[in-house]
């Protein structure tokens, strides 16, 4: 029996996605490898998406400066995506330093259900299947974060859960600004915002030392190259692939994640365990029985701003407004003799 063949666009969606889902697997990995090496993970996060910044904004002034020009409000948009997403990876280092690096991931592919929540703003009800899923998800947690076990870290646990929260958060906003900016724009403003977020906590956190050793060193910038490419892969794949498609990447994600954790780092998952993340896996997989998703939904009022805001689609006029002294009647020309 012969497979069908795949056309140029679908073909580009799955290197895509194979190539994100290896990508984005590994940030946990080389984080997780510098918090071990003593460095703290507010400093890790910190050097992470300030040098990912510095990495962006030179590439872009040397060779992409048409990407540079963005609209005012959907550079509010991306600020406050930033925002959100830095104040989440600030909590999923700090996770991080308290969980095994491949649970830490498979706690936060729950981002993608956090997701599916999320597009009730735009209309989307949120079906008995969505909260179905939501349950095992919860129940996968439940088995992954070890129970009854007194290893349990649970405010880890929560830290990991709130920036799942968050990255759900600031990929729904991001989605809406990519409907009139490309994605590499909203890459380079997202981590802009991202990096002045992080910055000031380390500030406020009372700036923690840098990394003390070489091996520190090269693992935050194995780690900053890696948050580079991921977030260009990101917000392409968002462009490209669709919702299904996006969102199953958090499952790719997690399972990267895991093997690679067992080679590099010896993290071992019990029984219950890989029943739980089974039952996630589940969960993220059954997205694929969503209806409505894959197709970007039209923006409802607390979007419709930023979606109205290009030139090529502007804002309807607004009518006029009568005055409330109205102006004073002309007086007739006088006739002309003969009239």
């Amino acid at each position: 029996m012969k497979l069908p063949r795949l056309n140029p666009r679908q073909i580009k969606g799955v290197s895509a996605a194979l190539f994100s889902a290896v990508i984005l697997g590994l940030p946990p990995i080389f984080g997780k490898q510098a918090i071990l090496e003593g460095t703290a993970p507010l400093t890790v996060v910190m050097l992470r998406t300030t040098l990912s910044m510095a990495l962006l904004w030179l590439a872009y002034l040397a060779f992409w400066r048409k990407y540079l020009y963005i609209y005012p409000v959907g550079l509010v948009g991306c600020v406050l995506a930033g925002l959100f997403n830095g104040l989440g990876s600030l909590m999923y280092y700090d996770g991080l330093g308290r969980l095994n690096a491949s649970l830490v991931q498979l706690i936060f592919t729950l981002y993608t259900i956090f997701l599916t929540l999320l597009s009730r703003l735009d209309g989307h009800p949120i079906s008995r299947f969505t909260m179905f899923r939501l349950g095992v998800g919860l129940v996968a947690i439940y088995l992954i974060t070890g129970i009854g076990t007194a290893q349990v870290d649970w405010l880890g646990v929560l830290f990991v859960l709130i920036s799942g929260a968050m990255y759900a958060l600031h990929v729904a906003v991001n989605q809406h600004i990519l409907y009139d900016v490309p994605a590499p724009t909203v890459a380079l403003y997202t981590i802009t915002a991202m990096a002045i977020t992080v910055s000031a906590a380390y500030v406020i956190g009372g700036l923690p030392p840098l990394p003390a050793t070489t091996a520190g060193w090269e693992f935050v910038v194995l780690l900053t190259v890696v948050t580079v490419l991921s977030r260009l892969a990101l917000f392409t794949g968002v462009k490209y692939l669709g919702g299904v498609q996006a969102a199953l990447l958090g499952l790719s994600e997690a399972l990267v994640t895991i093997f690679i954790a067992a080679i590099v780092l010896d993290e071992k998952l019990t029984l219950t365990q890989w029943a739980g993340a089974a039952m996630l896996g589940a969960s993220v997989l059954l997205i694929a029985r969503e209806k409505g998703l894959g197709v970007l939904p039209q923006p409802k009022p607390w979007f419709q701003i930023l979606a109205a805001w290009p030139a090529r689609r502007p804002l309807p006029p607004l009518p006029p407004v009568p005055s409330p002294h109205p102006p004073p009647a002309v007086p007739p020309p006088p006739a002309k003799p003969g009239d």
